[in-house]
């Protein structure tokens, strides 16, 4: 391109091909048009820009020697050292179309800082600026293409694939970029085969065949084509040829080919797929092809070219002996049904560029052409009505501005990386059908900043299955979440494997499972980590409902039991039970009851201390009253010798008793604490269980409480064997029979509880606080309901003599006996000479003390039959 003031435009162009290019002849018209479309509308005030037009026929040699023809000056071009005040009469180049050659022209240019600016060639090394510091293009690298790719294999479960490139800058470059990515999105090559890009037709139809053979032989179901047009299209002619179907994935280099997709039989070959740049739309371009004229004062041989092949009259060219000065059979294709009806060709235009072609496609040259009109407006410092900067400058300068620009066109931001590529979009298509032949249907984008693809349509019909259901090509089938895959021979062979517990795969075909993060967990073949539930008892379940609910009924029930004991604590009955014994006995079971409900909720180190502090204080101090009982009995109804009872009755103290008693479980308790305390339970959950249990764990070793509730144990079984001992004592006496009751179901439930809560770990909690409860109420019903109810409802008429008949009936049934009765009088004296008496006489009206050995509100006198002496004991 050429930059003059106020200058004439400068058209030129070479001899023309071997074959007449159209796609090609109508981006470079696209180009021209911008080029008249900025100098009409007067963008840059005062300047106009002109070109020069030259045919590389793809051939890197041919465009060098277009490069120095355009920068000779007099038809030579000097060879100087530093080049930075170098002024050619070209400022930029806009081109080649292919990567090859703008590699080739880029490494002449990077001497000269000529910037050239490419809309077609998107090979990855020209990203390298320190290789080719002057090359920009309107595209993005191939190197997003490549991971376009991959994503859309990815997308659609492809993970068995096949490649041809070419053998060429723009093959091997994309075929390396593209194993990284197929790596990264799980793709594996099933083969890999180029073509050689140098082959002439004599060597490329067996190459064509032996490639050919290589796809119907594999397996896999998708072929990727890195290659240019001309050699797919021969491919795609074996294809149809041996009427072999596969998913086709194409390259920017073809995947808008026209030609291709108007072939013969293009239906057989199967789905196609491809990635194309950004393309729009222009009607002022369209209306331009429509009235294609050469500008006054100018030329251009393309121009008249194309108009002699589309309206020259030559019959003869499509005999079967046709001259040699004819088009080729392509060339003919172009050739208007009424040519022959028009006497100048260069007068005559038509829509065929428009319909024969896809002009959308231009919109990227287009795109070029206003880069470089905002650039050179920078440059040249134009304000709206001139432009005040030098006309001939350096090139290197307009390359400097190219890099910063930034303009609107077409309703779009664009803006130079830093590797002097545009970030832009590519445009995912689908050929779908139209008659015998194909056409193009976007149905997606790839963002090249987010690396993702975004699908517009996913409902289009798929030539391989018929309907929309995506073809396969796997290797093995796909591992869903929830599994990982077991890698065989190759990375995309593999067995599904369930992921193991504590670990999960959420997506398809992942290679590992991922562990579960922050104390999350899994089962064996879950696809996502949950937050195990906590177990524990919690107050709104209907268990923990119940268990507290039966602790409250039982200090309810103790506390009405306490106010029966204490309004008929005068009663006969309650005497025998001694109120203030049974009192303090009722506080130790409400104790006992209230640790049940430290049992319920979420819980604690305090709690877990608590509770078993408070059971074990408040249950011994209720045993140690019961076993007071039981000594009382057993001190009072069985006959001792002489030194035995003066030894027995002096052990005889109730509230020494109780409080050595209960104090060394105290004791016992705070060595458990300070030595072994209890603490939450810190086992690792069941790998197998999404429940965590959160319960106490009585110490690391369970001593203390294993000595704790033996040491509960040893009194119940004392109390037991004093109560047993005196088990012929009648009832109204004594609480005999109550206590080896309650003593029974005490040990009956503990010595179920042990086995229970070894074995069954998470069911303990509940276990033992139903073990208290039973035992709590167990000593309730068998201890106060029997006095409560004798006081309420029994008759207490019976008189002494019958019950001592009853006691002398089953203690000495071959002896007389007689009694002397006196009720008033509660104190007791018994009278004992060794074995041969035993005397219980009344010497007082008061009741009985603390500490003294007391038997009822009532005096007896027994007197053995051969009683010889009396000696009176006083409690």
């Amino acid at each position: 391109m050429t930059v003059r003031r106020r200058g004439r435009l400068i058209k030129g162009g070479l001899a023309r091909t071997l074959s007449f290019h159209l796609p090609s002849f109508m981006r470079s018209l696209a180009v021209i048009h911008e080029i008249e479309e900025i100098n009409a509308a007067g963008f840059l005030p005062g300047v106009r820009l002109g070109y020069m037009m030259c045919d590389t026929c793809s051939f890197a040699s041919t465009a060098l020697q277009n490069v120095e023809y355009m920068l000779a000056v007099n038809r030579s071009l000097n060879v100087d050292c530093d080049y930075s005040d170098f002024r050619p009469r070209v400022k930029i180049i806009l081109g080649a179309l292919s990567s090859e050659v703008s590699i080739a022209v880029a490494r002449l240019l990077s001497v000269y800082m000529i910037p050239l600016l490419s809309s077609t060639s998107s090979a990855q090394d020209l990203s390298d600026k320190r290789r080719y510091p002057g090359f920009l293009r309107t595209i993005p690298s191939d190197k997003h293409q490549t991971k376009a790719i991959g994503q859309v294999m990815h997308d659609f479960g492809w993970n068995w694939v096949g490649v041809v490139y070419g053998d060429d800058e723009y093959g091997r470059a994309a075929f390396q970029s593209f194993l990284k990515d197929a790596e990264e999105n799980s793709v594996c090559l099933n083969y890999k085969e180029v073509l050689p890009d140098s082959l002439d037709n004599s060597q490329r139809s067996p190459r064509i065949k032996q490639v050919a053979e290589r796809i119907r032989s594999s397996t896999a179901r998708v072929v990727l084509l890195i290659l240019k047009a001309v050699h797919v299209e021969a491919l795609l002619k074996e294809m149809i040829r041996t009427n072999t179907s596969r998913t086709w994935i194409a390259s920017d280099a073809w995947s808008r080919s026209r030609s291709i997709a108007q072939m013969e039989g293009i239906n057989k070959v199967g789905d196609i797929l491809g990635f194309t740049f950004v393309t729009g739309k222009n009607e002022s371009f369209d209306k331009y092809l429509k009235n294609l004229t050469v500008t006054p004062g100018g030329y251009n041989h393309f121009i008249e070219e194309y108009k002699n092949l589309r309206f020259n009259c030559t019959p003869e060219c499509f005999s079967d002996k046709a001259p040699s000065y004819c088009p080729s059979p392509d060339e003919l294709k172009m050739k208007a049904g009424n040519a022959c009806n028009f006497k100048d060709p260069q007068e005559q235009n038509d829509d065929h560029l428009v319909t024969a072609l896809d002009t959308s496609l231009a919109f990227l040259h287009r795109l070029a052409v206003w880069a470089t009109a905002n650039a050179l407006k920078k440059l040249l410092k134009c304000n709206g009505s001139s432009c005040l900067g030098e006309i001939n400058f350096p090139p290197w300068k307009l390359l400097e501005e190219l890099k910063k620009v930034q303009f609107e066109f077409e309703n779009s931001s664009f803006i130079f990386d830093k590797n002097g590529d545009f970030e832009d979009s590519y445009n995912l298509i689908i050929w779908e059908k139209d008659g015998d032949h194909r056409r193009f249907l976007k149905i997606g984008n790839y963002h090249v900043l987010n690396k993702q693809i975004e699908f517009e349509k996913k409902d289009f019909i798929w030539f391989s299955t018929a309907n929309t259901t995506i073809p396969q090509s796997r290797c093995s089938e796909r591992c869903a979440p929830g599994s990982f895959k077991k890698i065989l021979n190759a990375s995309c062979c593999h067995n599904c494997t369930l992921c193991v517990a504590g670990t999960f795969s959420a997506e398809w075909d992942l290679r590992t499972c991922q562990r579960c993060p922050n104390g999350t967990w899994s089962l064996k073949g879950w696809t996502q980590c949950k937050q195990r539930k906590e177990s524990f008892l919690r107050w709104s379940d209907p268990l923990p409902i119940i268990l507290t609910a039966a602790a409250v009924f039982g200090i309810l029930l103790l506390l009405v039991t306490f106010i029966i004991f204490l309004v008929n604590r005068n009663s006969p009955p309650m005497k025998r039970a001694e109120v203030r014994l049974s009192c303090v006995m009722m506080a130790g079971l409400s104790v006992s009851f209230a640790s049940v409900i430290w049992f319920m909720g979420k819980p604690n180190v305090h709690l877990c201390r608590a509770r078993q502090v408070m059971y074990a204080l408040g249950f011994t101090l209720c045993m140690s009253c019961v076993l007071v009982k039981a000594f009382r009995t057993f001190l009072a109804f069985l006959p001792f010798g002489q030194l035995t009872s003066r030894r027995l009755h002096k052990l005889y103290k109730p509230l020494v008793i109780v409080i050595v008693i209960t104090s060394l479980q105290g004791v016992i308790c705070l060595l458990w604490l300070i030595l072994d305390s209890p603490d939450i339970d810190d086992t690792p959950p069941d790998p197998q269980s999404m429940t965590h249990l959160i319960s106490c764990r009585e110490g690391h070793t369970y001593i203390g409480f294993g000595i704790m509730l033996s040491y509960i144990a040893l009194l119940a079984l004392i109390g037991f064997l004093l109560a047993f001992k005196g088990r012929k004592v009648p009832q109204e006496f004594s609480e005999t029979g109550n206590i080896i009751f309650s003593m029974l179901m005490y040990l009956f439930v503990w010595v179920c509880f042990i086995p229970v809560y070894i074995m069954n770990n998470e069911s303990s909690t509940t276990v033992q606080a139903s073990a208290i409860l039973v035992s709590s109420y167990g000593i309730i019903f068998c201890h106060f309901s029997p006095k409560c109810y004798q006081v309420l409802w029994k008759s207490n008429t019976e008189t002494l003599e019958r019950i001592l008949n009853k006691w002398r009936a089953i203690s000495s049934p071959k002896h007389d006996v007689v009694t002397e009765i006196n009720i008033d009088f509660p104190r007791v004296t018994l009278s004992s000479e060794k074995s041969d008496s035993f005397i219980i006489s009344s010497t007082s009206p008061t009741s009985c003390s603390s500490g003294t050995l007391c038997i009822s509100s009532y005096t007896t006198l027994v007197t053995k039959r051969k009683m010889t002496r009396k000696r009176s004991i006083s409690c």
